[in-house]
């Protein structure tokens, strides 16, 4: 078998076994991380809370149990994400931007990439505070003065810091992206406790559910792959052009643009926007204003409500998907590099006619990606209303499903890239 020799190979090369090592060991210091608490926990008060909080145990998810934990990387990557994205939404307003992300190569997202850290700071000690602020509220931690609030938030920032610099390392020293193995960890690390829990708890009358919630979970991971790897291949030809005594060009490619161009960021858009009326009920609920906290209730039970949170999340997640994909695509000027550089679509004018056909192109095919990923939005809460099981809840849909297989996928790519470099050495 081709994988099995490619594993084998893996483990005999010195240099990728290291790598290996090196972000295993990254992702070992990541979970001890994820396992030191702050100061001043109710323990009793925080295991309440979080099983009553849609928003928080969405959260905890993601930084693989360190929020529940209440840990000092409590706020995982989020910060820094949250930076990356405000940056490129920020790309629609301001031109110098812009340029600098779509059109300066790769200087210009290294400078790109270094406001989003800059940025990150403020946006995880502000955060840190919000966060403290409800925990107090809610009697999940001790009182604390103004100096123990000061110490514990600089301490939170430290540590969504510290995991940022991790995130590089592995991405410089090892394999694959680090920020994306880094939330990979967070998302599987519960998996073991969830392994012992269906043992636990094991029913012989629910075997058909079982069945059922298992082989869903093969067709939604078998979609998923299916969808991440999908693109359009468009064909574009170079015209020859001679320099001196050198002909350059005269060659044929392709421009792929993915059926999912947008990534899970249409889905966090819209699960913020979903679980915002719930947050404002929590934070107006011991309000002296007796209107505002009844109508910030009365919203958010209307959105609570199964039918109605679900499809307004499909909804949600369909409009944000064409939202995001007109931020990140921009058709015009991908058809203004390809003029520039000499290359055309065969049978379709340079310039302006090239803009309109890829535009025309990108939301045919947007329009399958969009459904697609609305549809893996809401398949949890369909799943698990039918077979009853909360349990492995990403491998049935949702942003977790399609962080794993992607990073898998990533992963994977840059190992075989690395493999066959180090095969033609040898050769």
């Amino acid at each position: 078998m081709a994988w099995l020799d490619k594993i084998v190979f893996i483990f005999k090369n010195r240099e990728l076994r290291h790598k290996i090592f090196f972000v295993s060991s990254m992702l070992v210091v990541f979970r001890l991380l994820a396992n030191i608490p702050i100061a001043g926990i109710d323990l009793e008060n925080l295991r309440r809370f979080f099983s009553e909080s849609q928003f928080f145990g969405l959260l905890n998810l993601f930084v693989g149990g360190a929020l529940h934990n209440l840990s000092v990387v409590m706020l995982g990557l989020g910060p820094y994400i949250t930076a990356v994205i405000i940056l490129q939404l920020l790309t629609m307003i301001f031109p110098q931007l812009e340029k600098m992300y779509k059109e300066e190569g790769e200087a210009g997202r290294a400078k790109f990439n270094q406001y989003g850290r800059i940025l990150s700071v403020p946006l995880a000690a502000l955060q840190a505070f919000s966060m403290l602020t409800i925990f107090r509220k809610e009697g999940l931690l001790a009182t604390f003065g103004p100096l123990e609030v000061l110490t514990t938030i600089i301490t939170i920032t430290a540590g969504s810091v510290l995991l940022m610099w991790l995130g590089e390392l592995i991405s410089e020293k090892g394999i694959g992206n680090g920020v994306s193995l880094l939330i990979f960890a967070g998302i599987i690390a519960g998996t073991p406790s969830e392994i012992r829990q269906i043992i636990l708890t094991w029913d012989t009358s629910r075997l058909p559910a079982y069945l059922f919630f298992f082989a869903v979970s093969l067709l939604m991971v078998a979609s998923v792959v299916l969808i991440t790897e999908a693109r359009r291949n468009i064909p574009v030809s170079y015209a020859k052009r001679i320099r001196g005594h050198r002909i350059y060009g005269g060659f044929s490619t392709y421009l792929p643009i993915n059926i999912n161009p947008a990534g899970v960021i249409p889905i966090i858009f819209a699960l913020a926007i979903l679980l915002f009326p719930g947050m404002l009920a929590n934070l107006f609920a011991g309000s002296g204003n007796s209107i505002l906290a009844v109508s910030t209730k009365a919203i958010a039970d209307f959105f609570q409500n199964g039918w109605v949170h679900g499809i307004c999340f499909f909804v949600l997640v369909f409009l944000f998907t064409y939202f995001y994909t007109m931020v990140t695509f921009d058709p015009k000027a991908v058809a203004e590099n390809l003029q520039k550089m000499g290359g055309f679509v065969p049978g379709i004018r340079p310039g302006r006619s090239t803009a309109e056909f890829l535009h025309k192109i990108l939301y045919r095919i947007l329009f399958i990606g969009a459904a697609f990923l609305g549809l893996i939005a809401v398949m949890p809460s369909i799943v698990q209303g039918i077979s009853g099981i909360t349990a492995f809840r990403f491998l049935i849909g949702g942003t977790a499903l399609l962080i794993v297989v992607s990073v898998v996928l990533e992963t994977w790519r840059q190992l075989k890239a690395q493999i066959e470099m180090r095969e033609y050495e040898e050769f």
